[in-house]
């Protein structure tokens, strides 16, 4: 079933106006008729409304609200990424990729051995693009909320929100013990917020790993191979999805 995101002010009552870009999709790629269901998210309770096409107008689709789906497909904990600002556009894929994997946030990071350095203007530019691609991505993997790409943090700024989080992770190329990793994953309890700190290409800089200790991040392992920067996120919210769900 076809899914699409609209403002919260677009459904009142048991009328639901799409509006935007996703008309001509509707109407002219898709080609779908009145009587066809769709459904629809606000991208914020994580509610799913399925609705039926009731008729066209020249800038939206007018449906008719058929049933609510409280029962969504978000993970029972909020999890927040924050991904040190890697090289080229892979972070478009990480951040494609943390969406469908049921990151709630994703935080770029500038962080001492990044290679990409962003002025204001630049990161307002990316922000904005890299919003859009989580939001192609919530649609994608049809999830009930649009996750959240944040503005450029420093490291000290991204620390100290991370940090905060009910359960706070640093995987670290240095760390072992994968059986304190588990047991400590094992334990998270649905409702804990949880952070994942993931270091760019070079990897932390000492001094980094040593503030993200002091603030009480726990340092985590992956295994046994050293994994690139767009393949540790994956792979720390893969283990996340698969325990939480």
């Amino acid at each position: 079933m076809y899914r699409f995101f609209v403002e919260p002010s677009q459904i009142a009552g048991n009328r639901i106006i799409i509006e935007g870009a996703d008309v001509n999709h509707i109407k002219n790629v898709l080609r779908m008729k009145p009587g066809e269901e769709l459904a629809v998210s606000n991208g914020i309770d994580g509610k799913e409304y399925r609705c039926g096409i009731i008729e066209f107008t020249e800038d939206s689709v007018i449906c008719e609200l058929r049933f609510i789906k409280e029962e969504g497909v978000e993970l029972s904990c909020p999890v927040t990424l924050y991904q040190g600002l890697p090289k080229a556009d892979k972070m478009e894929l990480i951040i494609q990729k943390a969406v469908e994997l049921g990151a709630l946030r994703i935080v770029p990071v500038a962080m001492k051995r990044c290679v990409v350095k962003l002025d204001a203007k630049k990161a307002l530019a990316k922000q904005q693009r890299w919003q859009a691609i989580a939001e192609a991505a919530a649609k994608q993997s049809k999830r009930g909320i649009i996750p959240k790409v944040e503005s450029v943090m420093s490291f000290a700024e991204a620390i100290a929100d991370a940090a905060a989080a009910d359960v706070p992770l640093l995987p670290y190329e240095m760390a072992e013990d994968i059986s304190y990793t588990r047991k400590l994953i094992r334990a998270i309890e649905p409702g804990q917020s949880i952070s994942v700190m993931i270091g760019p290409e070079g990897g932390f800089a000492e001094e980094e790993v040593e503030k993200a200790m002091e603030q009480g991040m726990k340092k985590v392992t992956l295994g046994k191979r050293i994994l690139r920067t767009e393949t540790a996120g994956m792979t720390m919210l893969s283990i996340l999805m698969y325990e939480l769900e």
